[in-house]
């Protein structure tokens, strides 16, 4: 059988699917009603596979092997000199607009592009703390890390089973089959694994190779029928238009675009209207500026977002796609196409600039990376706010999942001094805003700790919650882990004291406040069908009286920190924003205030007092009190002494957080005397 030369012939055809996958992506991102945009991604996969397996098949078909210097030579010719313009660009405005922490982790995504494993970051830092999308101008780089991962994994593999034909293909199959089994698998309980990672998305681009191969072998002219043009188009706009995002994807899901596109490239020379409109010259001029258009829509997408302060309208945002497109027009025209058709250029010399460019990206965003964002960039106003943006993470190397009864499963953060904890701290988010301050409080005062707590999960038995910023799976999880720490107690001797810090404010109301208050959480009892009629506070109320109750049994001491005021109209991010960006054409107009009445916070505070005053009264609890630490006879402010007090508007810093640690003292010192007192009495 004769096939030719080892080059593919150009099919117009391939660039307008190009066209479709590039701005489906870029209409989604810019908020237009895309519902799927997401899959042009997906797209671009099975193309990629389609060439490039094609390319690699002919060439081991025709001389018994492949010449990885020539492949990668021609890779990096394609790829490398428009995305270190991007990154060098990028890179130039994220120094003026992004603030330091956000910049540093700007320098580790570059390092992560750089060597091909920015897929890999950006999965471990999807979490509970992670920053949004619109702080990671680099975030799109993770598509480009699963290709080049691919460009690694599919030559070698040739290399390692080339001497068997039949082995080669089995091989190739094999690896397809593992990779949707394991994608379909894993996509309900690891979304993010199965979304970010090579070896769950590998199918796709092996789907686009092992339809290469069938073509090549059975010297297909790619003609096909019209029908299944029909239907490969039909499958792509359905995936645009309804396939969701979230942890649905990729999975199952991930099987419509892909044999859309299938269909289409295996259909793709044939005379109708589909193809027809791919090779229309709109089409393929989308779809020769493709790669460039994808480097450059997402930071000028994120850094726009970033600067302006919100999501941009409809006529804003059809600015911004026009400027992606002047770019995406001036790094193909200037940068991708003439190091592509230099053809005099060496391999040496591609190679060796490739090094070097590397190797400068490296060491820039090293030192970015190592210079904590470079904060002298910004003037002193900005400082505090600036400061407390990044005065929020913890050291939690401590930390551990128990494995043995009876807190197994749970995370638990050990304080103070080593040995059998004597307090216990249990609460939500807020427990971690003050770890500091109580790890530092038990170390004075010798004596060991317990942390236990969850996001946005009241400590209070008797209650399950619905909340808007968590899953419903996060939600059951509070409930079970809230019954498990009630069973616990028995089995904890060596406790003495509880100390319970929330959020109080947020479960009796049920909202957030101020620049929050679109965070909501429904409260609802774990039993008892007459309770359903109670009301939130009383709720709550009910809730507090018999988690005391409990608490009663068990412990000799039950302390409640009174919830710290809310500067309702503060964010250090957004705050720091604000300043950091005065003077700049198109920064956002400021919205943040770091004072706050006393005043107009006396009801809302009143409300979250209010479960525990009786209790208070009683003498059943002893009550911790932080107001006056943030507040003086007028106003509470987000700042003391110059230094920034809050990350958000309820969250505190780890400084306020070590300011006032003398607040925790009285709980650990108690626990001292009565030792004392033990020992004495021996």
């Amino acid at each position: 059988m004769t096939h030719g030369t080892h080059s593919l012939p150009y099919r117009s055809d391939i660039d307008g699917l190009r066209a479709f996958a590039v701005l489906s992506v870029v209409l989604y991102h810019f908020g237009l009603p895309l519902k799927g945009g997401f899959v042009g991604v997906d797209v671009f996969f099975v193309i990629s596979g389609f060439l490039i397996g094609g390319l690699l098949w002919r060439e081991y078909d025709s001389a018994g092997r492949i010449w990885l210097m020539n492949f990668y030579v021609r890779r990096f010719r394609r790829l490398a000199p428009a995305f270190f313009a991007m990154v060098l660009v990028t890179g130039a405005f994220a120094w003026v607009i992004l603030l330091p922490f956000e910049f540093r982790e700007f320098g580790k995504s570059a390092i992560a592009a750089t060597v091909y494993l920015s897929n890999v970051l950006f999965y471990r830092q999807a979490g509970y703390f992670d920053a949004a999308s619109e702080e990671k101008p680099l975030l799109h780089t993770w598509s480009l890390a699963v290709e080049e991962q691919f460009y690694i994994f599919l030559p070698l593999l040739i290399l390692l089973l080339g001497r068997s034909r039949r082995m080669l293909l089995i091989a190739l199959i094999g690896c397809w089959i593992l990779s949707l089994a394991a994608c379909i698998l894993m996509t309900p309980s690891h979304p993010m694994a199965a979304f970010y990672l090579f070896p769950f998305r590998a199918w796709e681009m092996l789907t686009g190779v092992l339809l290469a191969i069938w073509g090549y072998e059975t010297d297909r002219d790619w003609r096909g029928y019209a029908v299944l043009s029909w239907l490969g188009a039909a499958l792509l706009m359905a995936s645009v238009l309804f396939i969701p995002a979230g942890p649905l994807f990729p999975g199952i899901l991930a099987l419509v675009p892909v044999i859309g596109t299938a269909l289409l490239l295996a259909n793709g020379t044939g005379r109708n209207q589909i193809n027809k409109l791919l090779c229309h010259p709109i089409a393929v001029f989308f779809g020769l500026i493709s790669y460039s258009l994808y480097l450059w829509h997402w930071p000028v997408y994120t850094l726009s977002t970033y600067l302006r302060g919100h999501h941009a309208n409809l006529a804003e945002s059809a600015l911004w796609m026009v400027l992606s497109v002047a770019l995406a027009w001036l790094s193909w025209k200037f940068v991708e196409t003439p190091v592509r058709q230099a053809r005099r250029l060496p391999g040496g010399v591609v190679l060796g600039g490739m090094a070097i460019a590397s190797l400068a990206v490296l060491a820039g965003a090293g030192w970015i990376f190592r210079s904590d964002g470079v904060p002298s960039r910004f003037g002193p106003n900005a400082q505090p706010h600036i400061a407390a943006t990044g005065d929020f993470l913890q050291d939690f190397s401590r930390c551990y999942i128990a494995d043995t009864l009876p807190l197994d499963g749970l995370e638990v953060c050990p304080i103070g001094p080593d040995g059998p904890a004597k307090v216990l701290v249990w609460g939500d988010s807020h427990v971690r805003a003050f770890k500091e301050g109580l790890d530092l409080a038990a170390h004075e005062a010798g004596v060991p700790g317990l942390i236990i707590w969850r996001a946005g999960c009241p400590p209070l038995f008797g209650l399950r919650k619905v909340e808007s910023a968590a899953t419903p799976a996060q939600n059951t999880a509070c409930t079970q882990a809230n019954l498990q720490i009630r069973q616990s107690f028995s089995r904890l001797d060596a406790l003495d004291s509880i100390l319970l810090i929330g959020r109080w404010a947020y479960y009796v109301s049920g909202t957030g406040t101020g620049l929050d208050e679109h965070n909501t959480i429904d409260i609802y009892p774990t039993e008892g069908a007459d309770r359903l009629a109670l009301s939130q506070p009383q709720l709550v109320s009910n809730a507090v009286r018999e988690t005391v109750s409990v608490l009663q049994e068990h412990f000799d001491q039950i302390h409640v920190l009174r919830q710290p005021p809310e500067i309702a109209g503060y964010d250090a991010r957004i705050a720091a924003r604000e300043q950091a960006h005065l003077g700049l054409p198109l920064a956002a107009t400021h919205k943040t205030e770091f004072e706050m009445s006393r005043d107009a916070l006396t009801m809302r505070a009143a409300m979250a007092d209010a479960p525990w005053t009786s209790l208070v009264e009683a003498g059943e609890i002893n009550w911790l009190d932080p107001w006056s630490r943030f507040c003086n006879a007028d106003t509470c402010s987000a700042l003391h002494q110059g230094v920034g007090q809050y990350f958000d508007n309820n969250h505190i810093t780890n400084s306020a957080a070590l300011r006032v640690r003398d607040l925790f003292a009285p709980i650990f010192d108690s626990i001292t005397r009565q030792s004392a007192l033990v020992q004495g009495a021996d």
